[in-house]
């Protein structure tokens, strides 16, 4: 049988599908939390059944707007600019003939991804600090510009959170663009060059569409995540101000918060439970238009 002709291959799979059924399917028995009101006393199984009572009382707060709102702004903002910027690194990079420069910029530019959320929060702090802030006690002076209380003005936070998220992330995001950029066949960019072509036109008739496909499926997933935010970036790096909750409260941190001081096991699971079905009707409707225009480029 073809199956034990191949059984090194399953072997080698099985640690992943293991680590895969723990972590991904497993912990679907606990949905069941996001319809309960959780008594220990009881234990999970045999806790009342409210329905959908959790939910209502995650979304009949006066900050269900805002929290929703938010959460579909920064990452509608972050898919679009995180995969254009990410775009234009790996075409840049991929022009570096110098291995040696090529090799030393894709590490520079990955570094800001490695580096812990806390770390940046600090860093962060250190610029825009009332008291000690480069910003405010170098940059802003020789502007002629009066120091900026940051920490309680939450008109500037939507710039300065994209600007962190692009920062720490746009660099790890533009490998899998340069690996697909440079899986393109040299003879493409040759014949063009041949045929007059100018560096731009081979960008644009060449490299983009032939990374278009990879570009459809991370813009796909990243749709199927936008009800998720990034905790660490929308609570640690502002330090958890309440002056500006009303620019950097998502979901995430919002539950976060209300499981903290209401210890509501169920409404917690609830949001979770939320923004995964959200995610998955997203996945479907985004692929089903990719679908409609070009097939090719559809996940599925």
């Amino acid at each position: 049988m073809k199956i034990w002709r191949y059984w090194p291959l399953y072997l080698m799979m099985l640690p992943g599908l293991a680590y895969m059924v723990l972590n991904n399917y497993l912990p679907m028995f606990g949905l069941s939390i996001a319809f309960k009101d959780i008594d220990y006393r009881k234990g999970i199984w045999a806790s009342d059944w409210i329905g959908f009572r959790n939910f209502e009382f995650l979304f009949k707060t006066e900050d269900a707007f805002i929290i929703t709102r938010n959460t579909l702004l920064y990452n509608g903002a972050f898919i679009v600019l995180g995969l254009g910027i990410a775009v234009v690194i790996a075409i840049l990079l991929n022009e570096i003939r110098n291995k040696f420069a090529a090799r030393l910029y894709q590490s520079l530019i990955i570094l800001p991804f490695l580096i812990s959320i806390i770390l940046v929060s600090y860093l962060v702090y250190a610029m825009l600090s009332i008291d000690t802030g480069f910003v405010n006690k170098t940059l802003l002076p020789m502007l002629g510009i009066d120091s900026i209380s940051w920490y309680s003005e939450p008109k500037y936070w939507p710039y300065i959170l994209t600007f962190i998220h692009l920062w720490k992330g746009a660099g790890y995001s533009c490998i899998v663009f340069l690996a697909a950029i440079i899986g393109i066949d040299p003879e493409y960019y040759e014949a063009a060059r041949l045929d007059g072509a100018s560096k731009w036109m081979q960008i644009r008739t060449i490299t983009l569409p032939m990374i278009t496909p990879v570009i459809t499926m991370l813009a796909l997933l990243g749709v199927g995540r936008i009800f998720y935010s990034d905790f660490g970036l929308f609570y640690q790096v502002p330090m958890n101000s309440g002056a500006l909750y009303e620019t950097t409260n998502v979901i995430d941190t919002y539950v976060f918060r209300g499981l903290l001081q209401l210890g509501d096991v169920g409404m917690s699971s609830a949001a979770g439970f939320y923004q995964s079905i959200v995610g998955f009707i997203l996945v479907l409707g985004a692929n089903a238009i990719v679908r409609k225009f070009n097939k090719e480029n559809a996940l599925f």
